[in-house]
């Protein structure tokens, strides 16, 4: 995996940003070399699931202003840099995309960035073209796979809304990782110690942070960029903007028996791939 790319100045948006403490995540390592890891996200607040879906459909084509974010201030930057206010660097799509050029399966995503940039620098990089697996109303997959073997890594993100009254309160997000091939020979363990040299169950612990930060700033920037949608090619963020501001950010898991459950299918499957695939399009 390069490290050849150069990260951009951290921004200041001013938000509180979530803990390891309100999620809940675990890995589990498979004997063949493949690891399974399960991310449990709080509830996503003041955000609906169109919303993300319209942000995973376009989010790899947008550019935003920063009005009045510090050293960014009037700056065009990628709407990536929005999504983590340290660890971003790029994302673009290419190949196969829907007819009005947004992200389809059957398409790739280029992603630049690093995992707790912060404190690890460029020791956890992501540097790569993903397949793009499943985007629809109901989630997100990206991955690689290799001929003969099928998939060699799949991230999967499955999200609905969390209604009472009547009333979208905010979303239910989770997230699941397989990394590495299926099979238990020579080859698959090969194959598998090469992947993982790279996407490491220590890379996954430092995702962990990043992606709990990452998918919490939904709440502070989601919102604001979904009411311009109607307006693509001017999109802007000032600091004002924050859907969150003030909020009390202590939050839990929002579903730990989900989680418990998913994990416990993880560590008796015998195929990851196929039991993650059998729970599609939605499980939650």
């Amino acid at each position: 995996m390069a490290d050849t790319f150069q990260m951009p100045s951290e921004r200041d948006f001013g938000w509180t940003l979530k803990t390891i403490e309100s999620t809940g995540f675990q890995i589990h390592e498979r004997e063949n070399g493949q690891f399974c890891a399960v991310l449990g996200h709080s509830m996503v607040r003041g955000v609906t699931s169109e919303m993300i879906h319209w942000w995973f459909r376009n989010f790899g084509n947008l550019n935003v202003i920063l009005e009045d974010v510090p050293g960014y201030e009037g700056q065009s930057v990628p709407a990536y840099l929005l999504w983590h206010p340290s660890d971003h660097c790029s994302a673009r799509f290419s190949g196969k995309l829907a007819a009005d050029g947004t992200a389809q399966a059957g398409g790739k995503i280029a992603i630049q960035e690093a995992m707790q940039y912060k404190t690890f620098g460029l020791k956890y990089p992501v540097n790569t073209a993903l397949d793009i697996f499943y985007c629809a109303r109901d989630g997100w997959a990206m991955g690689k796979a290799l001929p003969i073997f099928g998939k060699a890594m799949c991230l999967r993100i499955s999200y609905k809304d969390v209604v009472e009254n009547g009333r979208i309160m905010g979303v239910h997000y989770h997230y699941e990782v397989v990394i590495g091939v299926n099979g238990n020979h020579v080859l698959a363990r090969a194959i598998n110690r090469k992947i993982t040299a790279e996407y490491s169950p220590e890379f996954f612990s430092a995702w962990h942070l990043h992606n709990t930060i990452e998918v919490g700033t939904f709440e502070n920037f989601l919102p604001a960029l979904y009411e311009q949608r109607d307006t693509l090619t001017d999109l802007r963020y000032a600091l004002d903007m924050d859907a969150m501001a003030g909020a009390d950010e202590a939050q839990s898991p929002y579903d730990p028996d989900l989680f418990a459950k998913r994990m416990g299918g993880y560590q008796q499957s015998q195929d990851p791939y196929l039991y993650q695939a059998a729970q599609s399009p939605s499980f939650l």
